[in-house]
């Protein structure tokens, strides 16, 4: 993919042991810290799908915070079927706090 298309792609995080996903829209976070980023989760075993919460929501949640460590896969792609069939994983990341959480968005750049 050149750099043109995947910079229009949407970001997405895969937490794999919760089966969550969080989906960072292209546009409407610019100048914002990420945990006022707002973001789709979708959690799949509660057939949650793209409820538009704040980052901030997600990453307090009881569930989250008292389940690490995590692993997180990071992806760029259009449809949430292009994502569960693995292909465009472009990093996987075991994530044991929310601090390297944050750290993975930093390395990232996003």
């Amino acid at each position: 993919m050149d750099a043109e298309v995947t910079e229009k792609l949407e970001k997405k995080f895969c937490f794999q042991e919760l089966d969550w996903l969080i989906t960072i829209p292209n546009l409407g976070n610019r100048g914002k810290k990420y945990p006022n980023y707002s973001v789709f989760f979708s959690d799949r075993k509660r057939k949650i799908a793209n409820k538009l919460v704040c980052l901030f929501e997600v990453i307090e949640n009881p569930e989250l915070q008292e389940g690490f460590p995590h692993t997180v896969g990071f992806f760029k792609c259009e449809t949430d079927e292009d994502l569960y069939a693995g292909s465009n994983c472009l990093e996987v990341r075991i994530v044991r706090s929310v601090e390297d959480f944050w750290k993975f968005l930093n390395d990232l750049d996003l």
